[in-house]
């Protein structure tokens, strides 16, 4: 999963442009809007809110775009009814694939979802075939410039589970309930955070050290993530970060 995450960083780093800045927050407006109608308009009383908030603040979505985000989810401004849904498959090489997407018209998504697999490269599998193969987890990342020591002292008193160094991050993974507390404990503490989520991560994965291999799987990666409703692709692909500079230069 860490070359997945990676190639994430790379892409949202990339980013800047606006017509893919305008694309992370539409999404990450829907993913608020959602969690508000599904938990209620108080941040604090609804943690997925809460998530989202700070990952739509962290993308710099504005503060007033965000509230009315809130306020369509609560129902004091009109919205969009949006259902979750996650769709199942593999890219080519054997690596699984979790699509979760956010639609106001489901038979229209899932065709155009099954359309990127089949074009790409990829291909849909039945509810359940790629699922067993990953775990909802909190991900709190942190500057490589934290000494281990100090990190993993304030972490692991804060309910983290493990701290792994991703070369140009450190990458410290909770219980999905307790993602809000470790990043509240380490800003605390004086701990710089990029990023904390909730996220999937894969129990085993695939490593792609071929150029070709690898380009063949983010090829699917890329089509699906860039479909307006679909809001996160996880993948179970390792491919070493050498490799994936190359191929994003």
């Amino acid at each position: 999963m860490s070359g997945h995450s990676k190639w994430a960083t790379i892409k949202h780093k990339k980013g800047a442009a606006d017509k893919a800045r305008g694309k992370l927050f539409a999404k990450l407006i829907r993913q608020v809007e959602v969690a508000a109608r599904e938990g209620g308009g108080d941040p604090d009383a609804n943690p997925t809110l809460r998530t989202m908030y700070q990952k739509a603040r962290d993308a710099s979505v504005p503060l007033d775009t965000i509230d009315r985000a809130i306020k369509r989810g609560t129902g004091e401004l009109e919205g969009v009814t949006y259902e979750a849904i996650t769709y199942e498959g593999y890219a080519p090489h054997g690596v699984a694939l979790l699509v979760e997407v956010l639609t106001d018209n489901r038979n229209r998504t899932g065709a155009e979802i099954r359309t990127i697999f089949s074009r790409s490269g990829g291909s849909m599998a039945e509810p359940g075939a790629v699922a067993w193969q990953f775990s909802r987890a909190g991900v709190v990342t942190v500057p490589p410039t934290v000494a281990e020591d100090d990190l993993m002292l304030v972490a692991l008193d804060a309910g983290a589970e493990d701290i792994a160094d991703d070369g140009d991050s450190w990458r410290v993974t909770c219980e999905p309930a307790g993602v809000n507390d470790v990043r509240a404990a380490l800003e605390a503490a004086g701990i710089p955070v990029e990023s904390a989520e909730t996220t999937m991560v894969a129990s085993t994965t695939i490593g792609l050290d071929d150029a070709a291999a690898a380009s063949a799987v983010l090829r699917v990666v890329d089509a699906l993530d860039d479909h307006d409703d679909v809001q996160n692709v996880y993948a179970n692909f390792d491919i070493p970060e050498s490799l994936l500079a190359t191929i994003e230069s």
